[in-house]
């Protein structure tokens, strides 16, 4: 091999803040890029090589499909070689849409229902019975020895059980050329003007022919002839009456239940897909849940009255028509609008909700007159169920959705499919049972599954079986086996999503690609770390070449090369401080060596806080696999909750302690998981979840105006004297509305390039260059910067170019102390990795006076968080707690485990083997323990510290 085949030459990448770096990465390696956080890996990693993988892929396009594509430039470096195919699994690609799963992107649904069309054995709905069905040629061997020496009808259904009167049903049998039906059970003759009585249910079947069986050739012809007849008219299915018999047979051309005569259609693919209209349930349109509306929201208050606003969805008082029809309703039932909800009679508040229609005369005690009535009411209930079905309005769809819940779907009970597709089944199981399962119990599943069918369906399934197995296998391998195929991606953490397209891409076997990979350790216990990197090697040593941009010990470790970018993060990173191998690297003097020789460490707090006392009880959980727990968590400390991933420590804090903590506190009406009851909630005064959710969905949105920091550096500018002397207020400064915004690119510095058939293309504006303001705007300035560049500035810059205006320095402050310094005011959301979003809002609910009275709840906020940036967010952390707060994390990370004053430890396992708690007490306690596996590695962390510290 030549030296241009054994490694990716980059050569003077000056992408974001790299610093005109050359690096040499090694093909079919395992290559980790670590360093601070912003120190520019990422801009390495996804900004420079896989950008520039991407554009010579488009590059090859047709020069029609790349005039659509102008803006795709080349990252800013002189040249790169060696650059094979480019694949980047992000922490931000799944989609979030709420028909995909998990079973939907790793294709294994695809897969199974396959199988099922093909290899599954269906059943009655009815009776549970297995169905038939049989060609024309067996139904008449069936009928010649059934029913020898017999007078039989051969029947045609043609209604089953539907109300109408069928006048014109009828006329069409008679201009066929028939002249006897039967009618609910009774043979009649057809006549002229026939009809049935429209209000009541019927059954109705074409009488085909009438003929006695008997060992005759003609008769056989004749048989054949009818059977296809009565087929025709019966869609496929017919009828065999026996004379003096009231019960036919069945028989069927589709599958059909040999009892009942229920038929299903010929199983295909889409009858097991919850995205078509041949497999989703009617019910909920295959999404496995409806909504309903709840009483509770349309009256929060019963003690108000009508008139003061206590039908929520009409607020107070108003001449409008619908109180008028209340009044309406107030004088039949003798009660007055201002009277508390509470005193109304049942049988007016039925009509308020669900509508009504009624004529009724009062006496006119003025007028001394009668006086007609009307009440015309749709009912609020009913008009908030046909706005949120029929209306186009996405905020009116919302507005409904506040005054109902979530539940799931009465009809297909959740699993999203229609009855005659949950009763075909393999090995005593439907295809929404499998997809219910743990990938775990899967396994097991289709391990003994070959040796239960037989015949055609064993040779049918062997081949879908064995795809099946491969890639239920790879999920095994990244640690997932806790999910379920039927969990929606909406609901998977970002490290979940990054795995599942890794075990995607392992089962693709592709050889020769670039992998691109950012901390797919997210999310993972310690245990699980190996599997994960295994995965990893495997996937090298088929030939494939894998950069992974990571912070996590174990992973660097194990790489077959490292490359460390530094010194520091922002404008003060950029360079290549070291690489080579892990040993080579740790000789180094550079900050990731000495926290991985243990030069420097995450020191562990002397003493443990004791509290204060005080402690919320949450008892009887039993939301998803939560075994009717008890959590108690102690108030005044720093409290982590822990476990292997799956064992329910989202479902735990985020699924029920918080939405019944936003409950209690600020009205949220979110619905949490099942427990028993909560005590202890009065002795905190509000509850702030700090999650990795965006911090906003578009380019428009960024640090400065997420943070509030945008609107007082604007008010700023309006005191300058210039913007003072041309009289402009702050929304001249404002890029979100007309006036100052450039309006070409409408204030968002980029223009939308919409693409038919790959995702939008942003490109930088033209008239603005990306400033987003117009040339009167940028004229203003303050200490000789402009609007844009203050926007361009990075928070350390913004920290002291604001010193002296105290409201804008102590936001900018909090913002640096949590490590984001090297972030600029005005950079684009989007742009954020979930662990710097999650660091935005906690620098944004820092700044905010906090009453030493608040429960802060953080999601593992060590996500992209080098080992030097954990030490500064936990002292960050640290000071609040010390100020009396209490602060719950969610964590796998050892350095900071090793730093809470008290563990909860969920377990044992993931899945359906967790939802306990295994162990629970400060840190030292809970190494303790030897059943939980936190435990192990945690006092690994323990011991090695009082090591170094001797």
């Amino acid at each position: 091999m030549t030296d241009f085949e054994e490694f990716i030459e980059v050569k003077g990448a000056r992408v974001h803040n790299l610093k005109d770096i050359d690096v040499c990465i090694p093909r079919e390696k395992l290559v980790v890029i670590t360093g601070l956080s912003g120190s520019g890996k990422s801009s390495l990693a996804f900004d420079t090589i896989y950008a520039e993988g991407q554009r010579r892929y488009i590059e090859t396009f047709s020069a029609y499909a790349r005039q659509f594509l102008g803006g795709l430039e080349r990252p800013d470096v002189d040249k790169i070689d060696g650059l094979s195919p480019v694949i980047a699994i992000e922490q931000k690609t799944t989609s979030k849409s709420p028909r995909s799963t998990v079973g939907t992107i790793t294709e294994i649904y695809d897969f199974l229902r396959l199988l099922y069309a093909r290899a599954a054995d269906a059943y009655s709905f009815n009776t549970g019975e297995k169905m038939v069905s049989y060609s024309d040629e067996q139904i008449r061997e069936l009928i010649l020895s059934s029913f020898a020496g017999q007078r039989i009808n051969i029947l045609a259904p043609v209604v089953k059980s539907r109300k109408g009167h069928y006048r014109e049903l009828f006329e069409q049998i008679a201009k066929q050329g028939f002249i006897k039906v039967r009618v609910d059970g009774e043979l009649l003759d057809l006549q002229k003007g026939m009809k049935v009585d429209r209000y009541k249910t019927h059954d109705i079947e074409i009488v085909v022919d009438r003929l006695a069986i008997s060992a005759d050739a003609d008769l056989e012809k004749r048989l054949a002839e009818s059977i296809n007849t009565a087929m025709y008219s019966g869609n496929d299915t017919l009828m065999v009456l026996a004379e003096g018999e009231t019960e036919p047979r069945y028989f069927s051309r589709d599958l059909m239940c040999p009892t009942t005569g229920i038929s299903y259609p010929s199983p295909e693919p889409n009858t097991f897909s919850f995205n078509s209209p041949k497999g989703m349930c009617d019910e909920c349109n295959g999404l496995g849940h409806t909504y309903e509306i709840n009483e509770n929201k349309i009256f929060p208050n019963r003690k108000l009255s009508i008139s003061g606003g206590g039908i929520a969805p009409l607020g107070e008082y108003k001449k409008s028509w619908a109180f008028k029809q209340l009044e309406t309703i107030a004088r039949r039932f003798n009660f007055e609008l201002t009277d508390p909800i509470e005193n109304i009679p049942d049988e007016a508040m039925e009509i308020i909700l669900r509508g009504g229609e009624e004529r009724f005369t009062l006496d006119s005690k003025s007028l001394g007159v009668k006086r007609e009535y009307s009440i015309d009411y749709e009912g609020i209930a009913n008009f908030i169920r046909s706005q949120f079905s029929s209306s186009d309005s996405t905020s009116i769809k919302r507005w409904a959705k506040e005054y109902m819940d979530k539940i799931q779907c009465p009809e297909c009970k959740g699993s999203r499919l229609k009855k005659a597709s949950l009763n075909f089944k393999i090995g005593d199981k439907n295809i929404a049972e499998l997809a219910a399962l743990d990938i775990a119990e899967l396994a097991t599943f289709f391990k003994g599954l070959e040796n239960t069918l037989e015949g055609n369906q064993k040779i049918i399934a062997e081949e879908i079986i064995k795809e099946i197995s491969s890639r239920i296998q790879f999920l095994l391998d990244v640690g997932l086996d806790y999910l379920s195929l039927n969990r929606s991606s909406k609901s998977l953490s970002g490290g979940e999503a990054q795995r599942i397209r890794l075990a995607t891409q392992i089962g693709s076997q592709l050889v020769g690609v670039l992998y691109i990979l950012d901390e797919p350790s997210i999310g993972l216990h310690q245990r699980d770390n190996g599997r994960l990197i295994k995965s990893l090697e495997a996937l090298r040593d088929i030939g494939n070449s894998i950069i992974v941009v990571e912070h996590d010990k174990d992973m660097i470790e194990s790489a077959d090369h490292v490359i460390d970018i530094g010194p520091l993060a922002g404008k003060h990173g950029g360079e290549i401080i070291s690489e080579g191998t892990p040993t080579e690297l740790k000789q180094h003097q550079t900050l990731t060596a000495d926290y991985l020789t243990g030069k420097k460490e995450i020191p562990i707090p002397q003493k443990r806080r004791k509290g204060n006392g005080n402690d919320i009880i949450l008892e009887g959980c039993t939301g998803n696999n939560l075994k009717n727990i008890t959590a108690r968590f102690p108030l005044g400390k720093m409290i982590g909750v822990t476990g292997v991933s799956g064992s329910g420590k989202s479902t735990l804090v985020n699924e029920t302690l918080y939405p019944i903590m936003n409950a209690h506190y600020f009205n949220g009406v979110k619905k949490p998981m099942p427990y028993k009851k909560i005590s202890g909630l009065e002795h905190i005064d509000k509850v702030i979840d700090i999650n990795q959710s965006p911090i906003g969905r578009t380019p428009r949105s960024n640090p400065a105006t997420y943070t509030g920091v945008f609107s007082e550096i604007r008010a700023l500018f309006t005191k300058t004297p210039e913007a003072a002397i041309r009289g402009y207020k702050p929304g001249r400064f404002s890029f979100n509305v007309k006036g100052g915004r450039c309006e070409t690119c409408q204030g968002g510095g980029l223009r939308v390039i919409e693409m038919n058939f790959l995702p939008d293309v942003y490109v930088e504006c033209e008239t603005c260059n990306g400033k987003r303001f117009n040339r009167e705007t940028l004229e203003i300035r303050y200490k000789g910067k402009s609007i844009a560049d203050v926007l361009e500035m990075t928070i350390d810059e913004a920290v002291s170019f604001f010193e002296n205006i105290p409201k804008i320095h102590r936001k900018l402050k909090t913002i640096q102390d949590v490590g984001l310094g090297y972030i600029s005011l005005g950079q684009q959301s989007t742009t954020l990795s979930g662990g710097e979003a999650q660091r935005v809002k906690l620098a944004t609910e820092l700044s905010k006076r906090d009453t030493g009275n608040t429960f802060y709840i953080l999601d593992e906020p060590t996500t992209g968080l080098h080992f030097e940036d954990i030490r500064v967010l936990m002292e960050v952390l640290n000071r609040l707690v010390d100020k009396g707060n209490t602060i719950l994390i969610i964590e796998h990370n050892m350095d900071v485990i090793k730093m809470v004053d008290h563990i909860i430890d969920i377990g044992h396992e993931g899945g359906r083997g967790g939802g306990s708690i295994v162990a629970e007490g400060t840190p030292e306690e809970v190494a303790l323990h030897d059943k939980s596996f936190t435990a192990q590695y945690l006092k690994k962390e323990l011991d090695l510290a009082v090591s170094h510290s001797q």
